[in-house]
């Protein structure tokens, strides 16, 4: 139910063509909530079909797209479901499962896919920290944003926990 929920976020945070909303979804929300474009264009057709949604009226041009904007249902829709009770979800992380089976069953070559993991928590570190620096600047800290600052503060945390707990792991691994 969550992804009709990230649309019509994005779309009331800027009305936007199907293309442009894919293209801001890969560098937004996509990180916490990813979808597919085939999803997104589902999800889209789901939402103008509701009347959650619509397509903003253009003058005729060859090579016409939609563009979508949020109808006040879609808003009203919005605000109940972030309101709404809803339970943590389970944490599922198949390298901690492959960690717990190589505690059975020995750590062959478990180490160059440690190292591959803490590299990609390491970019993605370095990319919110990009993306931090420059859309949540120190004097800008009481503005508007700072629910999106927040959203993006769990993904440092989180990207922080990995390239932490996976150096002291490689450590451990090397004890062995």
């Amino acid at each position: 139910m969550s992804l009709p929920h990230a649309i019509l976020t994005a779309l009331l945070e800027k009305p936007s063509s199907g293309l442009e909303l894919t293209r801001r979804f890969d560098k937004s929300i996509g990180f916490f909530w990813p979808a597919t474009h085939q999803q997104i264009y589902r999800e889209l057709g789901k939402l103008e079909q509701a009347g959650l949604i619509r397509d903003i009226p253009q003058p005729p041009s060859r090579g016409q797209r939609k563009e979508y904007e949020v109808l006040p249902e879609g808003r009203a829709a919005l605000v109940a479901w972030t309101a709404e009770r809803q339970e943590p979800k389970s944490f599922r992380e198949p390298l901690l499962l492959r960690l717990r089976a190589a505690a059975v069953v020995g750590g062959y070559g478990l180490r160059a896919e440690l190292e591959r993991h803490l590299a990609l928590h390491q970019q993605q570190l370095a990319s919110y920290l990009a993306i931090e620096q420059h859309d949540f600047p120190p004097e800008q800290a009481a503005t508007e944003n700072r629910l999106q600052h927040r959203v993006l503060s769990a993904g440092i945390g989180l990207e922080q926990f990995w390239v932490e707990w996976l150096t002291e792991t490689l450590a451990a691994v090397a004890a062995e």
